[in-house]
């Protein structure tokens, strides 16, 4: 059985080859690529990796060194993207803030602008400074998307900051990372949002982004039964654990939600197999290499979150197939759930 759980990031060659035979177009739809201020990694430079990994489209996220917030921010990275010569495959989502008026801006970013195809909450704490941590606040979030009519995706960092422990963090011992943001942090954040927003009477589809726990992918399954909802899980989260922590090197593994345990590893395998999880997403975030290294700081912010797993991503559908996972099933967790919920994205 082929894993990635190994020091080597090596991607064989013709590994875009290797994703084409099990899916047409590949859809990536949770990267993170920097540009302008962090102009260390560009669009550009992130849409030839996927172009080497296979995949037909990636959706960049909002939580970039100056978010994206508002019509105006949209349009300016589009353009960006259009500069840099990428204009096929690229998509973004508009981020969201406790804030009514920069609600409706979100929705006015989506409504007007082809290449937003979604909207994206961090109930929770990650890059950037876009959390919406407070019950109440969450729950006006949905109401003024109800009021506003807006019917389409909301994908959902989901983290419950109540279950956070900073003070757990050990730099010596990067599987630290794993305490400090437990899983309980997101199970209590998905319960806590499977709650509120039926109350709000939003009709549009919740995604649970990179969703670690079993607890958390049956709580995603159960409520499919009451309200649009669907989950994610990365590569790292399917093939790396807390074992790959241990040594201080381990913080380039540093990432938001953290690696579990490896029988948690094992279980979510079990579920992805099974078909409880919607789709693959890679979370790719690179980061400078100062930032990822031990270096003595002794806070977790010291250590930047994010891996770039958008390099493993056709090892990684390898892998899935090494598990027994059907070429229908690969197809649909990496392009048909995707395109379902993201339909803004062209064929």
């Amino acid at each position: 059985m082929m894993s990635l759980a190994s020091p080597s990031d090596l991607i064989p060659k013709g590994s875009a080859a290797v994703a084409s035979r099990y899916v047409g177009k590949p859809i990536d739809p949770h990267v993170h690529f920097r540009d302008e201020e962090q102009s260390f990694y560009t669009i550009r430079k992130g849409r030839d990796e996927a172009d080497r990994q296979g995949v037909g489209a990636v959706v960049d996220m909002p939580n970039t060194k100056r978010p994206r917030l508002t019509v105006t921010d949209c349009e300016a990275r589009m353009d960006l993207a259009r500069k840099e010569g990428v204009t096929e495959g690229y998509y973004i989502y508009v981020g969201v803030t406790s804030d009514p008026d920069q609600i409706r801006e979100a929705v006015k970013a989506y409504s007007t602008i082809p290449g937003v195809v979604g909207i994206k909450l961090y109930a929770g704490r990650s890059t950037g400074n876009l959390a919406v941590t407070n019950r109440e606040d969450l729950r006006t979030v949905f109401r003024i998307l109800k009021l506003m009519g807006y019917e389409g995706p909301v994908m959902i960092h989901a983290e419950s900051v109540d279950l956070e422990f900073p003070s757990k963090w050990d730099p010596e011992k990067p599987a630290s990372w794993n305490e400090v943001k437990p899983p309980g942090a997101e199970i209590r954040s998905i319960i806590d949002l499977i709650g509120i927003i039926p109350d709000s009477g939003f009709a549009g589809h919740v995604h649970i982004c990179h969703i670690t726990t079993p607890w958390g992918v049956m709580l995603v399954n159960d409520a499919k039964s009451w309200m649009k909802i669907s989950c994610g899980a990365t590569p790292h989260h399917m093939t790396l654990s807390t074992l790959d922590m241990e040594a201080q090197v381990g913080v380039k593994y540093k990432v938001n939600p953290p690696l579990r345990d490896h029988v948690m590893m094992m279980e979510m395998r079990e579920l992805l197999k099974q078909g409880k999880i919607d789709w693959i997403e890679s979370d790719h975030a690179p980061h400078p290499a100062s930032l990822k290294t031990y270096n003595k700081g002794t806070k977790p912010e010291d250590y930047a979150s994010g891996i770039p797993s958008l390099e493993r991503y056709a090892v990684f559908l390898t892998t899935m197939r090494d598990w027994g996972i059907s070429s229908e099933q690969i197809d649909a967790m990496t392009y048909g759930n995707i395109r379902k919920v993201l339909r803004k994205i062209k064929e």
